[in-house]
């Protein structure tokens, strides 16, 4: 050991054969060394909420710095636990469409689509890496631990600085903030500061819940760690570590282990809820690891499974992913009757769509299934409320630990809601360092309207709520198009679906009489087939419960008839039908490679039972078709349906709901142009446009392989012009949102966008098309607000 006694007060060179050594004084090695930062807003916790909420407020302008744990962004969905990306709009049966969700994690989502067809989670953690590090108001610290907080004075309502460590670097931040942000998923930022907070799920008479769990079926949700396996051509052995599990019998499921799944498919292989969540999930992970060894040893030595003798483990988690720990109390709790009921708040600013899903306690080791789901009948909203701390003044929150029931979080924890419900808290950080108000303020109706109002621009759907944005200079022109789709047919391609379940076809119909529809069917026997014509109970309500009208139609043996279908139905208001083709085994229909924006083929895929017992309503499940095998109905319609009216793209609303909300152009329209013209030269120094990336589509970021990489909805190539002077040119473009910053205002009375190509065969389609005379949209400085 070398004797430091006699080294310097100041620092020391020592030169060796290895090189140059620097040898500090003895008295600075006694702490680590400290960078002091200060930003407006500390977001502490890098996962997708936290990543998302970050890239959001750099863009409004925000000095951001983001504080997290690991060595890359993510948390669940990034390559350390590898679980997909999934909100409101799912692989699972519900009847949510279009319903992905927007803004920043739209934007990442279509990007991993795009790059990333296969789905391979180091990729898309380049994208979350690439996302955020191009922002200069952003500053992220990885492998970086929050280890103290401390508050601004005695009363403890106002957060002033946070420490945190790197053991990377050996270097402490010191970091002073004006508005916090805790997506830490354990809630670490509020605890330290001393937020209220709940684990464990509420007593059912607190909430009225019914869907509460009991004592039995446990209160926290347990932890899951997944596997990756790989055939590698030869036969490999396997020989499992001692800590193992050795005896499997007491795994209840072990029955449903197959060679076929893996990674995030194994979500049940779950424990731990019965534990601290939070202190104890180093317990937790190691149990984890008994299994997945011990499972894997099963799959390789027990016999049982010659398919695997080919097989490696290629990779096994090393963290495990959490589903709950501390849930923090807002100004508002969301509970059960907020996500079956629908409510509708004032304060919305995200949603749900998620089922609720609570897992029992004892998780791979219980006799329970592995989850019981319930749905609402669409999405709901999130209030924003929800994601503001009831006792810490200057403290947002999101991700897990936002403010909501242990039966409702069933919903709300999974990331694509997180990530949405973090972009809004985002933007209303903006906003309060803009007017130095406090989280709490923006819940007053004025400023409501405006948090609203400003997430609508970024791309951030909120049910029910349509941009009213007296800025936009479309508004006050007018829009006309070289052509509008009216739908008079989808052409049959040859290929016949046969009808062994029912099946549907999603379409929007304007007030008035329903139209005369036809269909063109292949039958073996002559037999009866049952038609009919459904709806929801509101206009963007896509449960068909409601029966608008019924028909039987007596079919004669023989391929591609031509049947016509009139309902003598009318529509109150226009809206979504569904066009319900009832099963039968004599007869298939003929299918479209149309695509079309806003039409979505459907096949029942089973009831959700009502249960009084547990409040869940009971409905019809309709799913999605999916690509690439999923086609439009061949059909026709009598008269023509009006899909794509121009003025749509002026609405406020970018994706359907109870209409398409886009101008789409005509089939035989090959050089379709949408054109704004003004009374007056406008002077427009900035311009957006809405795409459609089928927001029907999860575009699960890891594991499942996608079918396209460019949504074949989004137009790929395309010029904006104002009169005759090209303003911007763009080729293969392919995500939902594109602005265009100009070097300098432009004055013109016409805007023209041209569209010369589509990734797919769907013919042209935007959702929107907004022009801002100030080129910059970041809230501190486009509405001249000054940083307090």
């Amino acid at each position: 050991m070398r004797d430091t006694s006699s080294l310097q007060s100041e620092a020391s060179t020592v030169t060796s054969n290895r090189g140059r050594l620097l040898v500090a004084p003895a008295e600075d090695r006694r702490s680590f060394r400290t960078e002091r930062r200060d930003a407006d807003l500390v977001i502490v916790g890098g996962g997708l909420a936290g990543t998302c909420a970050a890239i959001t407020a750099a863009r409004a302008g925000v000095r951001v710095i983001l504080v997290h744990d690991r060595p890359v962004l993510g948390g669940n969905s990034s390559s350390e636990v590898r679980l997909w990306v999934l909100g409101a709009t799912a692989h699972m049966s519900n009847n949510n469409r279009w319903a992905r969700e927007g803004g920043v994690v739209d934007e990442i989502l279509v990007e991993n689509t795009y790059r990333n067809q296969d789905g391979n989670p180091l990729i898309f953690d380049t994208v979350l890496l690439e996302k955020a590090t191009a922002e200069p108001n952003l500053t992220v610290l990885l492998n970086t631990a929050l280890v103290d907080v401390e508050m601004a004075d005695a009363s403890g309502r106002r957060i002033e600085r946070v420490a945190a460590f790197c053991s990377q670097n050996s270097t402490r931040y010191d970091i002073a903030g004006r508005l916090f942000l805790d997506s830490s998923g354990d809630g670490a930022l509020a605890f330290l500061a001393g937020a209220a907070f709940r684990m464990g799920a509420e007593a059912s008479s607190e909430f009225g819940e019914k869907f509460a769990p009991s004592d039995d079926y446990g209160h926290l949700l347990g932890h899951s760690i997944y596997f990756y396996s790989k055939d590698v051509g030869h036969p490999v052995r396997f020989t499992p570590p001692a800590f193992a599990l050795s005896d499997l019998s007491s795994i209840p499921r072990a029955r449903n282990f197959n060679t076929s799944e893996d990674g995030c498919r194994l979500w049940w292989i779950e424990w731990g809820g019965r534990l601290d969540t939070v202190h104890e999930t180093e317990t937790i992970k190691w149990r984890l690891w008994q299994v997945v060894y011990g499972v894997w040893s099963h799959l390789k030595n027990s016999g049982e499974f010659p398919e695997a003798e080919n097989l490696t483990l290629e990779w096994v988690g090393t963290i495990p992913g959490k589903r709950e720990s501390r849930r923090f109390e807002g100004l508002y709790m969301l509970r059960q009757d907020d996500v079956f009921g629908q409510t509708q708040h004032p304060d919305a600013v995200a949603y749900g769509g998620w089922s609720i899903d609570l897992h029992p306690a004892d998780g791979v080791f219980s006799e329970k299934p592995g989850c019981n789901q319930l749905h609402s009948r669409g999405t709901y909203q999130i209030p924003y409320r929800s994601l503001v701390s009831r006792d810490v003044d200057n403290l947002f929150l999101a991700g897990r630990v936002m403010s909501a029931s242990h039966v409702a979080f069933g919903s709300t924890r999974v990331m694509g809601t997180s990530a949405h419900c973090a972009q809004a808290v985002a933007v209303a950080a903006a906003l309060c360092l803009r007017d130095g108000r406090r989280p709490a303020d923006l819940v007053e109706p004025e400023s409501m309207a405006e948090l609203q109002r400003e997430l609508l621009r970024l791309g951030q759907h909120i049910p029910q709520h349509a941009l009213s944005d007296g800025d936009d200079l479309v508004r006050r022109g007018r829009v006309s198009a070289t052509s509008a789709l009216a739908l008079g047919s989808l052409p049959a391609n040859g290929s016949a679906l046969p009808l062994a379940e029912d099946r549907g076809q999603l379409l929007p119909l304007p007030a008035g009489p329903v139209p005369q529809f036809g269909l063109r069917l292949d039958v073996s026997e002559p037999t009866t087939l049952r038609v009919e014509l459904r709806q929801g109970r509101r206009p963007d309500d896509f449960t068909p419960d409601r029966v608008l009208s019924r028909r039987k139609v007596r079919l004669d043996k023989g391929d591609d008839q031509l049947i016509k279908v009139d309902f003598d139905a009318h529509q109150a208001e226009a809206g979504y039908v569904t066009l319900c083709l009832l099963a039968n085994d004599q007869v298939r229909v003929r299918e479209s490679d149309q695509l079309v924006t806003g039409l979505v083929p459907l096949r029942h895929r089973g009831d959700q039972a009502e249960d009084p017992g547990t409040g869940c309503p009971g409905f019809e499940f309709w799913a999605p078709v999916r690509r690439p095998k999923g086609r439009n109905l061949a059909l026709t319609l009598d008269p023509p349906v009006l899909l794509g009216d121009p003025a749509a793209v002026s609405n406020g609303v970018d994706r359907p709901t109870s209409a398409t909300n886009a101008w789409i152009a005509g089939f035989d329209d090959r050089r379709p142009s949408l054109v704004v013209r003004w009374d007056e030269p406008v002077d427009i120094g900035r311009i957006e446009l809405a795409f459609d990336t089928d927001f029907d589509h999860a575009m699960e970021s890891v594991l499942y392989g996608q079918p396209e990489d460019a949504m074949p909805h989004c137009v790929r190539d395309f010029r904006v012009r104002s009169g005759a002077r090209v303003l911007a040119e763009v080729h293969d473009h392919h995500q939902s949102r594109w602005t265009l910053v100009l070097d300098e205002v432009v004055s013109t009375d016409e805007l023209i966008v041209e569209v010369e190509a589509v990734n797919g065969a769907a013919p042209a389609a935007i959702f929107s098309v907004r022009c801002y005379s100030d080129p910059d949209a970041r809230i501190l400085r486009h509405h001249g607000g000054v940083r307090p």
